[in-house]
């Protein structure tokens, strides 16, 4: 398990769906693109809401978890879609919602809105964001886990009819380059693929970090990095 087993249930923001107290960081970074954090807790929140919804009517019918029925990248998608959109729709006329495969996923069009717009990432666990082409411009990338129906983190995917539902745990954002991508082709991929690499997560700010959810072991660089940039509450 990514937790320790002698946690028994989950902080109570987990299994209420809430945002993490004090996980809003760098702020500065979303007042520059035109969302606060008040409009980017809106909008988590109120995926959250929409993606219950549709548990909620799958269930009723005798059909699992969005999480469990369809595909690990679908959902990803899915997930950035409804994300997306609700987050146009929380920033009171500065984006709007590009068509379906079209970048960026967010047009500029309000005063206060970054110019180019801005591109939304989605990953699982700690993979990183990553496309099917290289394209600069601005960026938000989300990473969330599964839970379990007690809130704790979905490790294995052996466990995952056991996924009850995704959790944002970490949100970063800024400009990328084409020097921060990895591009793959090789013979026998999937297809064409631009991950984010190394220094394109470092060149981006952490905006948003839920340390009840931070996948892996709780120490390391990384994980007091995360600890520090809350305890600044900045």
């Amino acid at each position: 398990m990514l937790r320790s087993k002698l946690d028994k249930i989950a902080p109570q923001h987990v299994l209420e769906r809430q945002t993490a107290p004090n996980g809003f960081v760098n702020r500065e970074a979303l007042d520059a693109i035109g969302i606060g954090s008040e409009k980017l807790a809106q909008a988590i929140l109120a995926t959250y809401r929409l993606l219950d919804r549709i548990d909620e009517t799958l269930t009723s019918d005798g059909v699992e978890p969005l999480c469990q029925v369809v595909e690990l990248a679908n959902l990803s998608s899915m997930i950035g879609n409804i994300f997306g959109a609700e987050l146009a729709k929380c920033s009171v006329g500065l984006y709007r919602r590009n068509g379906p495969h079209k970048f960026p996923d967010l047009l500029s069009v309000g005063k206060g809105s970054i110019e180019g717009g801005i591109e939304i990432k989605m990953a699982l666990g700690r993979n990183k964001p990553k496309g099917h082409l290289v394209k600069p411009g601005h960026y938000l990338t989300c990473r969330y886990v599964l839970i379990d129906e007690v809130g704790m983190i979905i490790a294995e995917k052996a466990d995952r009819p056991k996924a009850h539902k995704p959790i944002f745990w970490e949100i970063r954002t800024g400009p990328l380059t084409e020097q921060h991508f990895n591009v793959s082709n090789t013979a026998g991929d999937s297809g064409k693929t631009a991950v984010v690499n190394e220094e394109g997560m470092k060149s981006l700010r952490v905006v948003y970090v839920d340390l009840a959810m931070v996948p892996g072991a709780q120490r390391g660089a990384n994980w007091e990095a995360y600890k520090a940039l809350v305890a600044a509450g900045i």
